[in-house]
């Protein structure tokens, strides 16, 4: 009765999922490209709500279904105890009534001359040292030699009720606190509230969670794709609804099953945000005039200086941590503007420096997929940019596949350089970063289900090339082909050396780029026939890569501007257009 309930409610789930993809991915894709104006405007404002709404359904009814299958489980074992008692009981002539007594028949002990009549007991659960003992005196004095067997039936009943009376009586208040507010609005409390509800849920299951299937440790993405597709809906769901963020961060998954468990954990991370930005107090005036007024000079304000001591550091950090998640909303909310796919959030964490992975379109089912890794001072609170990049080059790409699909990713997986001066020179953020980096290739390799495996472009930019070479260097880099710009060194010296074929390693230097020749010396990579002792950058002929052209894009942050050469040849060289690549002379 209670599997029954718990898939009635994963069912309904199942369905505000699709109401809210509905509601995002159609509905308000032909509303922005059919209606204008104010109107319009405020329709799609509704329309975001009631996505949001059906999210928030979507996240409760899958704890509900889980919280249910866990209290069947728990019941389900009580309930195994009281068949076999029963059995047992039925085999050894006593009889279980309705009331949990247990009844036996007459019989005599050997050596007795007169048979004890049956009779009826009712047992007790977890007795004492003392009341066991006496249990024994009681049984050893009776005469009827059926007498024990019936008592310690009946006592095992007893344990089994009381096992089934503690699950009732552990379960009844988590289901109760999976009930809403009695309103239309999904709050930034309710969604705080989810996060309570998903401890409650997972102490109150711990014995069913931990009978699931676990991830594979430290599994490999085919490992852990083969672990997913092993398991059932309902153990699918549990995972989703009970360890949303460890799934979210499991490469091989598909794309739309993590997707769904990091917009769950987007959506309970923002709710803490803005809450926790709430409790503090708005920052005072940073500088005063001078109290004098003989000069124009300006002071620090002590009120401020007080602020900054008790709430500054962390306000910095909410408020990083707000601006990357309106980001990633708002790519969300673009969805169908000029044809722009649904975005697929495969990576998510705001703890340091935060982690965002979005893919314009799916990358499971793309025959041309794109990993954008961004350089020095890319943090989740900056997310903005990076995304809009990859935003203009699915654009340029899609216009060259041919009408196949393309998946380009803004991969912001590590921890990169927040400092030019201090952090950048150093090799240690772009190593701890590419095991991650090769990781992540692996899965877009093994979840990819077009019948090629799909074409794969790494791009890197500034010290996210180096992050590249270094993954090529300490491990087996999974892609087809290689684009560098504004690169400071790959820590490796030649094009062979980046695990790709003869050919497919590309180079973008624009005009007025500092950033090459200042990082040479730090990331650069050497060859063996010149002693190691020459440090070589992808814009050096030694090194072999194919020299695109920029055309108009000047400096270090122009590579992604729309009507660019630059721009134009990545796309050229995502969507396997080696041909229409306009190559230096």
């Amino acid at each position: 009765m209670y599997e029954e309930a718990a898939d009635g409610y994963r069912a309904t789930g199942d369905m505000a999922s699709e109401a809210k993809d509905a509601i995002e991915n159609r509905i308000g894709v032909g509303l922005r490209s059919e209606v204008e104006g104010d109107a319009a405007g405020a329709a799609h404002e509704q329309l975001k709500k009631l996505a949001s709404n059906f999210h928030y359904v979507q996240t409760e009814c899958g704890l509900v279904s889980t919280a249910l299958n866990g209290f069947a489980f728990d019941i389900a074992v009580a309930k195994r105890k009281l068949e076999a008692v029963m059995e047992d009981a039925r085999a050894d002539g006593c009889t279980v009534n309705a009331n949990g007594s247990v009844s036996y028949p007459a019989g005599k002990k050997p050596g007795d001359e007169k048979t004890a009549d049956g009779g009826t007991v009712t047992g007790s659960a977890g007795g004492s040292p003392t009341s066991d003992a006496l249990e024994r005196q009681a049984v050893n004095i009776h005469p009827n030699p059926h007498y024990g067997k019936a008592l310690e039936y009946a006592n095992r009943i007893a344990d089994a009720g009381e096992e089934a009376t503690d699950a009732d009586t552990k379960w009844a208040p988590k289901l109760r606190a999976l009930k809403a507010d009695d309103d239309l609005e999904v709050s930034h409390r309710d969604w705080a509230d989810v996060k309570s509800d998903t401890g409650g849920v997972r102490e109150a299951g711990k014995s069913y969670f931990d009978s699931l299937p676990e991830p594979p440790k430290d599994g490999t993405p085919k490992d852990n794709a083969a672990w997913w597709k092993g398991l059932s809906p309902e153990e699918q769901a549990a995972h989703l609804a009970l360890n949303a963020a460890a799934v979210g961060a499991l490469d091989g998954l598909p794309a739309e099953s993590r997707d769904e468990a990091n917009r769950m954990v987007l959506a309970q991370s923002r709710a803490h945000v803005e809450l926790e930005l709430a409790k503090i107090p708005p920052e005072p005036i940073r500088y005063s005039p001078n109290p004098n007024g003989t000069y124009p000079a300006v002071i620090q304000n002590s009120s401020w200086t007080k602020w900054n001591e008790k709430y500054g550091e962390r306000f910095a950090q909410l408020t990083k941590s707000q601006d990357g998640m309106k980001s990633i909303q708002e790519r969300f909310d673009a969805t169908g503007g000029n044809g722009l796919p649904p975005a697929y959030l495969l990576g998510f964490d705001t703890e340091k420096n935060g982690r965002a992975i979005v893919a314009n379109g799916n990358p499971d089912t793309a025959a041309h997929t794109a990993v954008y890794v961004p350089g020095t001072t890319s943090n989740l609170g900056g997310i903005h940019g990076d995304i809009e990049r990859m935003t203009e080059l699915w654009r340029e790409s899609d216009a060259m596949a041919g009408g196949k699909e393309v998946s380009t990713i803004t991969w912001l997986g590590y921890d990169a350089p927040q400092s030019v001066v201090k952090d950048a020179p150093f090799r240690h953020y772009a190593d701890d970063g590419a095991p991650a980096f090769n990781q992540f290739m692996d899965g877009l390799n093994v979840a990819n289900s077009t019948d090629s495996g799909g074409h794969h472009t790494a791009i890197g930019h500034s010290y996210g090339t180096t992050l590249i070479g270094s993954a090529a260097r300490q491990g087996e880099l999974n892609a087809d082909d290689v684009v560098f710009a504004g690169s400071p060194g790959v820590q490796v010296g030649e094009a062979s050396q980046m695990d790709v074929p003869k050919g497919h390693v590309w180079n973008e230097e624009a005009e007025g780029d500092p950033v090459p020749d200042l990082g040479r010396f730090g990331h650069g990579g050497s060859q063996w026939r010149f002693g190691g002792g020459v440090a070589i950058i992808p814009s050096d002929e030694l090194f072999g890569a194919n020299q695109m052209t920029t055309g108009e894009s000047e400096g270090h942050s122009e590579y992604w501007d729309r009507d660019t050469d630059s721009l134009r040849n990545q796309a050229a060289v995502v969507t396997g257009q080696y041909g229409k690549v306009k190559i230096e002379e």
